[in-house]
């Protein structure tokens, strides 16, 4: 069948087609996104502005269009952080199914990390053993382990890329001062969550997935998107730290010209790189293995193991 799905996230809409069957591997038709940043219509109180319910409504509608034009049988709509975490969201929710007919359904953050941690597995297979996965979103981070499709261990904590930005890094370029006061907090607030998920046991692969970690290798040294997904990519903690050094001192509009960087992303790009630092440096992590399939892929993946999960796919008008 072919299935679309719908990811509305911290900072875009991005919406993937894909031929699948159950036992197979989902192979892609179309991905198409734009830039949505939720994150910034917000307001203080925690809602999401009108603007930015008007422009959710607007960008949803036009993929759910998308969708059926492009012969999508079932349309996978989900939302991650931004929306889950707005006071308002309830009410957003239910305008953006009655203007649009769509029903976009919230993941919680443990969701959302075991999803992606079944994509992850099913990509490196049972030959990998232990896996833990890293995945770093506008609003959240994820960290899970286990030695099945299921972790053992999951965690979703309210450090993505664009938290720390907006809280700790608003100057342009950040300052070194806020930078490394930004480092030993995060160190502090990964210090349980790491040592629990290396309680589960030590891991056989480090792997990281997500946009931010995807741009960090590739400015790295790792291979282009061009070369293909099935190319080895990966960051070192040592390569990563330098990085540090020189994006920290560049200004946004800067960093935007760096080869994989957008301008929609080079603002978090920095707060990003902290993250990532921070959590491989509380994991006792040297390499991590940057993995192409992710969230998206792990719900499709759900969807085609169960055959039906009606919580989650909405049929496309």
């Amino acid at each position: 069948m072919r299935l679309g799905v719908l990811d509305v996230g911290s900072n875009t809409v991005h919406l993937l087609v894909v031929d699948a069957h159950r036992g197979g591997h989902p192979t892609p038709m179309s991905s198409s996104k734009a830039t949505l940043r939720l994150s910034e219509n917000t307001d203080a109180d925690g809602n999401i502005t009108r603007e930015g319910a008007d422009r959710l409504v607007g960008e949803v509608g036009d993929f759910a269009a998308i969708a059926k034009k492009s012969g999508c049988e079932e349309l996978m709509a989900f939302a991650t952080s931004a929306v889950r975490d707005a006071h308002n969201s309830d009410a957003v929710l239910a305008r953006v199914q009655q203007e649009t007919g769509v029903a976009l359904q919230t993941l919680s953050g443990v969701d959302e990390a075991r999803l992606t941690f079944l994509a992850v597995r099913r990509w490196y297979g049972w030959s990998a053993g232990r896996i833990v996965n890293l995945d770093i979103g506008g609003g959240s981070l994820e960290l899970t382990s286990g030695t099945d499709e299921d972790p053992d261990q999951a965690f979703s904590l309210s450090l993505g890329a664009g938290r720390p930005t907006r809280d700790w890094l608003d100057e342009d370029p950040p300052g070194k001062r806020r930078v490394a006061v930004l480092r030993d907090w995060l160190d502090a607030e990964l210090a349980t969550p790491a040592k629990e998920l290396l309680a589960a046991g030590e891991p056989d692969r480090t792997v990281g997935t997500s946009k931010t970690f995807r741009s960090l290798a590739r400015l790295t040294g790792a291979a282009p998107s061009a070369a293909g997904p099935r190319v080895t990519r990966t960051l070192t903690a040592d390569g990563l730290r330098q990085l540090i050094a020189f994006i920290s001192r560049m200004t946004a509009s800067d960093r935007a010209e760096l080869e994989g960087v957008s301008a929609d992303r080079s603002p978090q790009l920095v707060a990003g790189a902290l993250v990532a630092e921070a959590s491989m440096r509380a994991l006792s992590i040297d390499t991590i293995e940057i993995c192409p399939w992710a969230l998206r892929e792990g719900l499709i993946l759900r969807k085609l193991d169960t055959e039906m999960d009606g919580d989650l796919v909405v049929r496309s008008t």
